[in-house]
C-alpha cells in the first residue's frame, strides 16, 4: 500500500484547509484509510487519531477533540481520502499521516508500516 499526503500548508487561524491522500497499490481495497497527527514535540507514542473512514465510506470516526471542526471523505473511485479541517487553530499544529489500518468495534488500528510521509500544517494566531 502506497499513501501520498498533501495539501498542508502555513495559514492563519480560523482559516480551512483541505489535506488529501492518494492510495494505491495491490491490497489498498483490503483497507480502511484513517488520519493521525504529530504535535510538534510528540513521540509515536503521543500521535493522535483524528478521523477515519471505512472503505465502503458506512463508518466514519473522529477523535474527541476534532469531530466538530473535521470532516473525512473519499473519492467516488476510492482512490484518494481528504481530511477537511475548518475554523483552524493553533493546536491544530502537527504533521498530519495517512494511515491504511481496520477498524474493530468502532476503533481504527493502524497497520504496521502503512503510513505516508506525512504533510505539515502549521497554524498562526
Amino acid at each position: 500500500v502506497n499513501l501520498v499526503e498533501s495539501g498542508g500548508g502555513w495559514v492563519q487561524a480560523g482559516e480551512s484547509l483541505k489535506l488529501s491522500c492518494a492510495a494505491s497499490g495491490e491490497d489498498v481495497n483490503f483497507y480502511d484509510l484513517g488520519w493521525i497527527r504529530a504535535a510538534p514535540g510528540k513521540g509515536p507514542d503521543d500521535h493522535e487519531f483524528v478521523a477515519g473512514i471505512k472503505r465502503n465510506e458506512t463508518f466514519t470516526s473522529y477523535g474527541d477533540d476534532v469531530k466538530e471542526r473535521y470532516t473525512i471523505s473519499t473519492d467516488n473511485a476510492k482512490t484518494r481520502v481528504y481530511l477537511e479541517i475548518d475554523n483552524l487553530k493553533p493546536e491544530d499544529t502537527a504533521v498530519y499521516y495517512c494511515h491504511a489500518g481496520t477498524f474493530a468495534d468502532g476503533i481504527f488500528y493502524p497497520a504496521a508500516g502503512y503510513w505516508g510521509q506525512g504533510t505539515q500544517v502549521i497554524v498562526s494566531s
